[in-house]
């Protein structure tokens, strides 16, 4: 169309054809003046054929996951297809609002990584979430998870991802924090540029394939996957939420002498750390699935 980058958003997808719908059209309906492409990954389900589009600027492609099984594996397939100079993430369940890729490109100038605000919602209530920070550090993200930088609101440039800071790991047990591994290793390669308005609305809903309860040996196994892959953590406060989401995952396998090593690793890097005590309830009889669905309900998790 102009000087505006192309942008390709990669959606992974699994039958979920009316939210799938709704975010394409919030993609497709951006105020952006640049080429938009977005490539509808179908994940162990057949490709929807109805959702193709070619109209010029603002095409929809549909392919099946052509990598591991998962979300990691997805948003691999739609990035090495993309051809566009750069490409973004968007979960099936999510929507942008109108401005967010102008905005994300502007601020990303010769960047190669930027995100946004969010704003958790659903039919009664809805959450603005952001971070004060316009650049994230390595330090930053080692000292504290930061959530609010949710992988549907990601553009990257596609060479950084493709051969610099790499693809989403394929390797993490479950896929369990991709979204957060692959931000470790993107301000590796320099800062990320965050945007504190929101920019991507996320949906909070009951049909995700990833129950922290349900999966709970896969998220143990993956958390200390990234602790042992990234010894920086053990210098920073970072190591404390990991551990106390590890405590809680082994508390609600029903690990007690597992659960309560772990909160003791927990509370001595960081004796606030309210994880280790939600694990220390469960230990003591609390029902996981109760702590967590109480979090989910003001947009919390943890």
């Amino acid at each position: 169309m102009n000087d505006w980058p192309a942008v390709t958003a990669v959606i992974p997808t699994r039958n979920r054809p009316d939210m799938l719908r709704e975010t394409i059209g919030s993609i497709l309906g951006q105020d952006y003046p640049g080429d938009v492409t977005c490539i509808a990954v179908f994940d162990q389900s057949d490709p929807d054929e109805s959702f193709v589009s070619d109209t010029p600027g603002r095409r929809v492609l549909v392919t099946p996951n052509k990598r591991q099984p998962g979300i990691a594996g997805a948003r691999n397939t739609g990035s090495l297809m993309a051809d566009s100079e750069l490409v973004a993430f968007c979960d099936d369940t999510d929507l942008w609002l109108p401005h967010k890729l102008r905005a994300q490109v502007a601020a990303l100038g010769d960047g190669h990584f930027v995100t946004c605000g969010v704003e958790l919602f659903n039919d009664r209530v809805s959450y603005p979430r952001s971070i004060p920070l316009t650049s994230v550090t390595l330090r930053d993200l080692l000292n504290k998870q930061l959530p609010t930088m949710h992988p549907s609101t990601y553009l990257m440039r596609r060479e950084a991802l493709v051969n610099g800071f790499g693809l989403v790991s394929e390797e993490l047990p479950g896929g369990y924090g991709e979204d957060y591994e692959l931000l470790l290793r993107a301000a590796k390669m320099g800062p990320i540029a965050n945007l504190t308005e929101v920019g991507t609305r996320l949906r909070m809903h009951n049909s995700s394939y990833f129950s922290i309860v349900d999966t709970s040996a896969t998220i143990s196994e993956a958390l200390r996957w990234m602790l042992d892959r990234y010894p920086e953590f053990s210098g920073a406060g970072g190591y404390a939420q990991l551990a106390g989401k590890i405590a809680f995952a082994e508390a609600s396998l029903g690990h007690s002498s597992q659960a309560l090593r772990w909160i003791g690793r927990t509370v001595r890097k960081r004796p606030w750390e309210p994880r280790a005590y939600l694990a220390l309830a469960v230990t003591a009889g609390v029902p996981a699935d109760a702590i967590v669905s109480r979090l989910q309900r003001i947009g919390r998790g943890i």
